[in-house]
């Protein structure tokens, strides 16, 4: 004789067992590390430092100092970001987008001083750019 099972009712999902609430994490860890990455090259590059490719040639600006100070400013501006994004902020979600977005474009000009580092930088941008892109915040502040 077979027995008929019912389901085991779910319990109520919690804050942050919401959909979606893993990438959140892992954008604001991503944005962290890669903007505190960004603070250290834009320090070093200021600096004129010797891990840097030499002589290299830019795109834009012909100078590291110049793509020092952006990477300094793109990297306190993605600081800021991770903090609005932990916090579940849709401010932070946007600063976090368009950071992560300026950022992919700086590295890919910034290739030619730091490559492997650039691409690398340029992957982790875009993850977490699909990461905030597709976080569903409508039910929070």
């Amino acid at each position: 004789m077979t027995q008929m099972y019912e389901p085991a009712s779910r319990p109520s999902k919690s804050a942050y067992e919401v959909e979606g609430q893993g990438w959140v994490v892992f954008c604001g860890i991503m944005i962290l590390v890669v903007g505190l990455m960004n603070v250290i090259y834009g320090i070093a590059a200021i600096d004129n430092s010797t891990f840097f490719v030499q002589d290299a040639r830019y795109v834009v600006f012909n100078d590291l100092n110049t793509w020092g100070w952006i990477l300094l400013v793109v990297g306190v501006v993605q600081l800021v970001a991770a903090f609005g994004i932990w916090s579940r902020r849709g401010w932070g979600r946007w600063i976090g987008i368009i950071s992560a977005s300026g950022n992919a474009v700086v590295q890919l000009l910034f290739i030619s001083s730091f490559p492997l580092a650039a691409l690398a930088l340029f992957a982790v941008d875009v993850l977490v750019i699909y990461g905030l892109a597709s976080w569903d915040y409508r039910g929070e502040s």
